[in-house]
């Protein structure tokens, strides 16, 4: 499985819990250094709390899943 493919896998694993607050992430890339790149949208796109979801959430998570990840950035 490719690195790409193995993101979109984990992310799936994060999306119902954004999308039961209104939100979802959209994944922009993935760098062969391992930084991740991903959009917040709806309701995570503005919200004061999405630099919290994006590094305790989804960047724990990818990691987790994935070793190769070395950071997770929102662009």
């Amino acid at each position: 499985m490719r690195l790409r493919e193995k993101v979109e896998s984990a992310l799936d694993k994060v999306r119902p819990s954004l999308q039961a607050d209104g939100g979802d992430v959209q994944l922009v890339d993935v760098g062969d250094d391992g930084i991740v790149k991903v959009r917040l949208t709806g309701a995570c796109g503005g919200c004061p709390m999405s630099q919290m979801t994006l590094k305790m959430g989804i960047e724990r998570i990818l990691k987790q899943n994935i070793p190769e990840i070395q950071a997770v950035e929102s662009v």
